[in-house]
């Protein structure tokens, strides 16, 4: 999977799991995600194994430098989560183009719906055609919120 168009120069995409870095992906989202601090690896790396996985590379070095997870059934519903780019890399673009490639890898499931939530980054997702709920008073939630 490559947007590249949409990336700059000397990036790539990946859905590929096997090139997920881990222990790096740990790191960003349990010391610097408001919405992960504290996950455990053991989570973490539960969390990677029953999701669609997403990451933005360096071509030349193939350094892992954004990360993106997917919950979903792969035929109703997507739950994008966990979207984080590493701090030396913001500024470029990498999140838009990352959330792109990333509803790209999701069209010919024929998802109805892909869900976000979010305290922060709502003009990126705007850009790609996320919106607030037009009736988020139907909307549940079970657990700390």
């Amino acid at each position: 999977m490559s947007d590249s168009a949409s990336l700059p120069d000397g990036y790539e995409t990946s859905a590929d799991p096997a090139r997920i870095d881990a222990a790096r992906v740990h790191q960003w989202l349990s010391t610097d995600a408001y919405w992960a601090l504290g996950r455990t690896r053991q989570k973490q790396d539960a969390a990677i194994a029953g999701s669609l996985n997403f990451g933005v590379y360096e071509e030349a070095s193939g350094e892992q430098v954004a990360y993106a997870r997917v919950v979903t059934d792969r035929a109703t519903f997507a739950w994008l989560c966990d979207v984080y780019v590493a701090p030396a890399a913001r500024g470029k673009g990498l999140g838009v183009a990352l959330v792109g490639a990333v509803c790209e890898h999701l069209e010919p499931y024929g998802v109805r719906r892909t869900l976000l939530a979010t305290g922060d980054a709502h003009g990126v997702y705007e850009k790609l055609g996320f919106k607030a709920l037009d009736a988020p008073e139907k909307w549940m939630a079970r657990g700390s919120q």
